[in-house]
């Protein structure tokens, strides 16, 4: 039988830097943000993550975007 995804909703992660270990590599943090509507566009989202952390006095380091899907047969 033929497994039916459909598009509930999405998490912003993001990765920021809040300093440097004692090796001077960076220490790197991570927030998740929740209820991101999935119609939302890639683009959108990664400019509200720039737009928030622009804020912030830590350093943006990345952006991921996780899909969650209901899975029905």
């Amino acid at each position: 039988m033929a497994i039916i995804s459909n598009a509930r909703d999405s998490v912003m992660v993001v990765t920021y830097q809040v300093g440097l270990t004692a090796q001077g590599s960076p220490k790197l943090s991570q927030r998740s943000i929740g209820n991101v509507k999935s119609a939302s566009s890639d683009q959108d989202v990664y400019d509200v993550a720039v737009a928030l952390y622009g804020l912030q006095d830590y350093p943006l380091v990345g952006v991921r975007r996780d899909n969650r899907l209901d899975l029905t047969e």
